[in-house]
């Protein structure tokens, strides 16, 4: 039987007022989402998912952090580098002096000459070994530093990165005579050139596993905020289409309500 006639309780009115407050508080949370561009704004939308959303966070911040590792790193060695080059290139010049002096159709004081030259090459050569740093660290120097670089999010991700010396005394050039052994001299630089190409050929080897490291991260990354993405953030169709279909729903709901409320006056007719 209905319960038009029981005017102590309107059930009628309450069910459409529950119904009414659900659809409200459907619309607050879709409107929410919207506002935010965020599927989870709290932990009771999703405990799940909002505890599964800040660890990717974290791992995707731990990733940003290495790559910017990576990218120092790689500076560090592109000044190393820079430094071999720029000696290198004295290393040269240095045999081609050795190389000039040992020809017997030169003069004592000309090849005494060749000596000055060389010798302040060689000086050339310690400045350069001496002022190539980072961050005040001896990166070629007499005493080079050893650098870890954290190439990773976890604790054993690291790179250990440590550079030979290139000063004269390390290379053995200190000590060349063009003017009494010049032909002594010259194996002497062909022996720091090679000397130094392994120094270089070993930097290029840093450089291409940072490279590796560098790539990987960068995908690491970007599938990481995909990932969280996907459970953390609103589909903005999906929502829009959400709110318009509880705004229907809360007019009629509404409509539902007053009519509900009206209903009891129906009794009045009984006593007329």
């Amino acid at each position: 039987m209905s319960d038009l006639f029981r005017i102590g309780a309107n059930i009628e009115a309450l069910q459409s007022f529950q119904s009414l407050m659900k659809i409200n508080d459907g619309m607050a949370l879709h409107q929410l989402r919207l506002a935010t561009g965020k599927r989870i704004n709290t932990a009771g939308d999703d405990p799940a998912g909002y505890a599964l959303a800040r660890s990717l966070e974290s791992r995707k911040k731990g990733l940003s952090v290495a790559l910017d590792n990576v990218s120092n790193a790689k500076n560090v060695l592109n000044i190393a580098e820079g430094g071999y080059q720029n000696i290198m290139d004295i290393l040269q010049t240095c045999k081609e002096k050795a190389t000039q002096a040992a020809d017997g159709s030169l003069s004592t004081e000309q090849k005494s000459a060749l000596d000055d030259q060389v010798s302040a090459l060689i000086t050339e050569i310690d400045e350069i070994a001496e002022g190539t740093t980072f961050n005040e660290y001896s990166l070629i120097g007499a005493t080079p530093v050893s650098l870890t670089f954290h190439t990773g999010e976890t604790a054993s991700d690291i790179l250990a990165v440590s550079l030979d010396a290139a000063d004269s005394a390390s290379l053995v050039v200190s000590s060349v005579n063009l003017t009494t052994a010049a032909a002594t001299a010259i194996t002497t630089f062909d022996t720091a050139i090679d000397k130094l190409s392994g120094s270089v050929q070993e930097v290029g080897q840093f450089q291409s596993r940072l490279a590796t490291k560098e790539a990987n991260l960068s995908v690491g990354i970007t599938n990481t905020e995909a990932v969280r993405s996907k459970i953390e953030d609103a589909d903005f169709a999906k929502e829009q289409m959400e709110v318009m279909k509880l705004q229907i729903l809360q007019q009629t709901a509404l409509s539902s309500f007053v009519q509900s409320n009206s209903n009891p006056q129906v009794v009045l007719s009984l006593f007329q």
